[in-house]
């Protein structure tokens, strides 16, 4: 059994959950100041954005997680509103960070694709830590199996999906920090980070055991297969347009 307190604060518990998502959330916000210069974007006009685009990703991530488990959830308002037992959406927290972040940077009338990029190799990273509150909350599990890497969870050995994604995310963020070596067209990385992302989590879809299905299908491979879509036709449409070239 995993203890899912970290610690006690004036003798409330605080969970691991939230302790590992917000590190992600730290680290991802360092990792997105480190890239304002190569970007030219202030660092005070980076935080604004995320001051916004932040809360928004937590409630679209809870808003899409109620959704998913309203019939068990319907009515009961202090367990729609208590994050503190787990229960996020990736994919809602990426609907709500997206709209939120269209929304500021129309509203201020900057580059959305220019903050974009800057922000999504810290995302992924944010992502891959946090996955690791799916681990001390004992979720996101996947089918049974005899692998040697299996862990015991909810009465037998099972897919490790939080690490597959782990792994997974790290890969990614690695892949978007050298691409942005070289990519000009602004956009291109948020792109990409839809497309590598949602690759990675089609295939870890496809083991997981608690898991939401639309019919016959998986809601999450359903979701995956769209951004990916999403991500390649935003790629070609910056591209075909060129849409700014960034200043080294």
């Amino acid at each position: 059994m995993v203890d899912r307190i970290a610690f006690y604060l004036f003798g409330i518990p605080v969970y691991w959950y939230g302790v590992m998502i917000s590190l992600g959330m730290l680290l991802g916000t360092l990792v997105a100041l480190r890239r304002t210069t190569q970007y030219g974007i202030d660092e005070d006009q980076l935080l604004s954005f995320l001051l916004v685009t932040v809360p928004a990703a937590i409630v679209g991530a809870r808003m899409v997680f109620v959704f998913a488990n309203w019939e068990t959830m319907a009515g009961d308002w202090p367990a729609i509103i208590n994050l503190r037992q787990g229960g996020l959406s990736i994919h809602g927290a990426i609907l709500g960070a997206i709209i939120a972040g269209a929304i500021y940077t129309w509203v201020k009338k900057i580059d959305f694709w220019t903050l974009a990029d800057v922000c999504v190799p810290g995302l992924i990273l944010g992502q891959a830590i946090g996955r690791w509150g799916n681990y001390f909350n004992q979720e996101a599990y996947g089918e049974p199996t005899d692998l040697p890497w299996a862990l015991y969870i909810d009465g037998a050995y099972r897919h490790p999906i939080f690490f597959y994604e782990f792994i997974w995310n790290l890969l990614v963020f690695a892949y978007l920090l050298s691409v942005s070596k070289k990519e000009k067209v602004r956009g291109a990385i948020f792109a990409r980070y839809l497309i590598g992302y949602s690759i990675g989590r089609f295939f870890i879809e496809g083991v997981r055991a608690d898991t939401l299905y639309w019919g016959r299908f998986r809601a999450g491979q359903v979701v995956s297969i769209l951004l990916i879509i999403v991500g390649f036709l935003i790629l070609y449409w910056l591209k075909r347009r060129g849409k700014g070239e960034l200043l080294n």
